[in-house]
């Protein structure tokens, strides 16, 4: 029997979907990843289903709907047992398992409660680069290297600006640790997730990253007045930005939010009121670059040992970014494509037709799927996930496998009235319905790919109107399962 594929999935935090230049983003350097687009397939309309990272991370690695899992809060107490992580489905089929980075599929400001049987026998965790708690596998790795973490990020409280050097990035250390669970020496396939922090906020690339970008050379962000009139209409839904920001406005020199300087990881939980947004892409489009590097030299690796050939590589992200489109920072609980449409990029040589770009679309839960596909492992019946491993290896129509995609938050974010949204997009209309206050957004992507015009707003046909409700409503109804096994027939 041959031996079952290698698997490298690699996930960023918080990357929209134009962020790579192969796909349409001449303005940031991804030489890296645009070779790896060469190399494999390129989805470009590839949805998560929550716009927030422990329900989109959940959905990632079960497979299932948020509806399913119901893991929908980001700081939850743990990971409910009834759910099969892919990595233990791997590991029970006779994978070698690993971890690095983030996991945040439970609170993490103590030290996140692993799930149980999730698989993982390597285990290098560390949710974001200021976390001062223990175990800590960046911690840990600066010590090594003879750096105080405290004394490093002692003074980190720049909203938008440089940060650490790039030999001491937490995506640096998540790739020298990826090499080394990659070159251990087991007669076992392995699999391995790699969750760096960046390009979450705050946008603090090392210098000499930073430096390569000139915001004046940067298009401004995506923004009209009318954006005013639109925030305000859903100004009672939960998002990071509580109102539409000056993004044409200075940049402050410190975090400018309100947080405490004290605690470095909280810089970033609230934006500046003012900044200016060319300056904070630039910032952001770095932090990716660093990424991109660090990806790349991973790839590297995988050839110099000889496992290019046999692995399945994924490229993806949990979720988006504004970045000051439409007036907002961070993410909440919209559904506009610069935060639930990521980056999904998979290459295996001679199985995955190389060079091909879709705009077929897909799902954060059908990558599970897809894993479980490749490596002949069988998927637990409870995964709502579609494979695409069909399709990438060129049965199929390329620009087709999901009639529509959908994505929801519930009592997502802290500090917020408890509320339900919910999206559906079937590749022109997109409908979103916020279960509280009774508010509806219809845009029409063919017509309107910035999503400035609601079209509940601004004038629809009834008729159109009742359609893509009726629509949305089956679509929402689809991603709730029935629950356990039935044992018996009555």
């Amino acid at each position: 029997m041959p031996k079952p594929p290698n698997i490298l999935w690699f996930c960023t935090d918080q990357q929209r979907f134009d962020t790579i230049s192969a796909l349409g983003n001449s303005e940031i350097n991804t030489p890296n990843l645009d070779a790896f687009c060469t190399q494999g397939w390129a989805f470009t309309s590839a949805y998560v289903q929550s716009p927030i990272c422990t329900p989109s991370r959940a959905s990632m690695l079960t497979g299932r709907y948020p509806a399913s899992h119901h893991v929908m809060r980001n700081g939850a107490s743990e990971f409910p047992a009834s759910e099969e992580l892919v990595s233990g489905v791997l590991a029970d089929a006779g994978y070698r398992c690993g971890l690095v980075g983030k996991l945040h599929l439970s609170a993490q400001s103590k030290g996140e409660k692993r799930p149980q049987n999730d698989g993982f026998s390597y285990f290098d965790w560390n949710p974001q680069p200021a976390y001062q708690g223990g175990p800590n596998g960046y911690t840990d790795w600066l010590e090594e290297k003879g750096i105080d973490h405290a004394e490093l990020f002692a003074d980190r409280t720049t909203f938008c600006g440089a940060g650490v050097p790039a030999e001491h990035h937490q995506t640096t250390w998540a790739g020298e640790r990826a090499k080394e669970f990659i070159a251990e020496d087991s007669d076992k396939p392995w699999f391995l997730m790699v969750n760096v922090f960046d390009p979450h906020p705050p946008f603090d690339p090392p210098a000499e990253y930073l430096n390569r970008y000139n915001p004046q050379n940067l298009r401004p962000p995506a923004y009209r007045d009318s954006d005013q009139a639109n925030q305000e209409f859903l100004s009672n839904t939960p998002f990071q930005t509580r109102k539409p920001l000056d993004v044409f406005g200075p940049t402050p020199d410190r975090n400018g939010s309100g947080a405490d300087p004290s605690r470095p990881g909280q810089v970033a939980a609230k934006p500046p009121q003012s900044f200016d947004g060319r300056a904070v892409k630039a910032a952001y489009y770095a932090m990716i670059e660093l990424i991109d590097d660090v990806f790349g030299s991973l790839l590297k690796h995988l050839e110099h040992l000889g496992q290019d050939g046999e692995t399945l590589v994924i490229f993806t992200s949990d979720h988006g970014e504004m970045l000051g489109d439409h007036g907002l920072l961070y993410k909440g609980c919209r559904f506009y494509d610069q935060l639930v449409r990521v980056p999904l990029i998979i290459r295996k040589p001679g199985s995955v037709v190389a060079g091909t770009t879709s705009d077929a679309l897909v799902e954060s839960i059908d990558i599970a799927a897809t894993i479980l596909d490749c490596a002949d492992v069988q998927a637990p019946p409870r995964m709502q996930g579609r494979s695409f491993w069909p399709l990438i290896q060129g049965n199929g129509d390329p620009h087709e496998f999901r009639p529509s995609v959908t994505a929801e938050y519930n009592d997502t974010l802290a500090h917020f009235e408890p509320e339900h949204g919910s999206m559906v997009f079937d590749g022109t209309y997109k409908t979103c319905v916020y279960e509280n206050h009774g508010l509806l957004e219809v845009y029409n992507l063919k017509e309107d790919p910035g999503e400035f015009n609601n079209l509940v707003l601004s004038g629809i046909e009834p008729e159109l109107k009742s359609d893509l409700l009726e629509r949305h409503l089956q679509r929402w109804l689809s991603t709730s399962d029935a629950g356990l096994p039935r044992t018996q027939a009555n």
